[in-house]
């Protein structure tokens, strides 16, 4: 139980975070006392949680967006790259892309990236300006967050941020096209968990995990929507970069496995 509640402070510290909640989730299970991968599983059914806490920090602000149906209509335009990707390549994401070579890869790569593209954005669009081709751009971003250490929050940021949208209305942007991404993905591995259950964490215990990372979500995007107002998302490139050198050293003298 110890290790869910605290699996599920780090879910919620990290998901909208541009550091990607999976691959963290991924590298602390090999620090905890069971030494196990928490498992796809259990992280999307953890982030059930932390999109519970977009739909409450945002409610007032998606019933006024969702009044035209404009916006509506591009999150579910949006959605279609990662649900599609997401179906037919589940069994060999599973399989394939939990490596914690290819993590410790993507976290760099895709830091710098990010902090690339947030550099040279502009800074003139807000979502009321978003079209058809900038919602299907920002989809098959967010679809390479299907690899851990990608992060949804900061390819769709990199992406927005390239398409020359304001650095608040990208992270908002990011938050909002997630909701139908996560609830479902995390819904059926829900479904699947009955029949097939982890044997990593009990059902109680992802309970726990799941309500503390809604919890400690709400805070984190409370804090981070004013923090992106005034600052640049540098000092997350700065952290992913170093994690992903330190994962590698890790890995290279053979301190812990792939």
């Amino acid at each position: 139980m110890l290790e869910a509640i605290f699996l599920g402070i780090v879910q919620g510290l990290t998901e909208f975070l541009p550091i990607s909640s999976s691959a963290h989730i991924r590298i602390l299970g090999e620090f905890l006392p069971s030494a196990e991968d928490p498992g796809a599983t259990f992280t999307a059914i953890m982030q059930i949680g932390t999109e519970l806490a977009v739909l409450f920090y945002f409610f007032h602000q998606i019933k006024q967006l969702f009044k035209g149906g404009k916006l509506a209509v591009l999150i579910i335009v949006g959605s279609i790259p990662i649900f599609i990707l997401g179906f037919i390549g589940q069994d060999y994401i599973r399989s394939n892309f939990r490596s914690l070579w290819l993590i410790a890869a993507t976290l760099i790569i895709f830091g710098v990236l990010l902090g690339f593209l947030d550099y040279v954005g502009k800074k003139e669009k807000v979502l009321e300006q978003l079209t058809t081709r900038d919602g299907l751009l920002y989809g098959f971003a967010q679809s390479l967050a299907l690899i851990p250490g990608v992060s949804r929050s900061g390819s769709t940021i990199a992406m927005g941020r390239l398409l020359g949208y304001r650095r608040e209305e990208a992270l908002r942007y990011s938050f909002l096209l997630a909701i139908p991404a996560v609830l479902g993905s995390g819904a059926y591995e829900l479904l699947n968990s009955f029949s097939e259950p982890t044997n990593t964490f009990s059902a109680s215990e992802t309970f726990v995990a799941t309500f503390t990372a809604f919890v400690v979500g709400y805070a984190v995007i409370s804090w981070l929507m004013k923090f992106v107002q005034t600052r640049s998302f540098m000092p997350f490139v700065l952290y992913r970069v170093a994690l992903g050198t330190f994962l590698l050293i890790l890995l290279a003298t053979g301190t812990i496995s792939a």
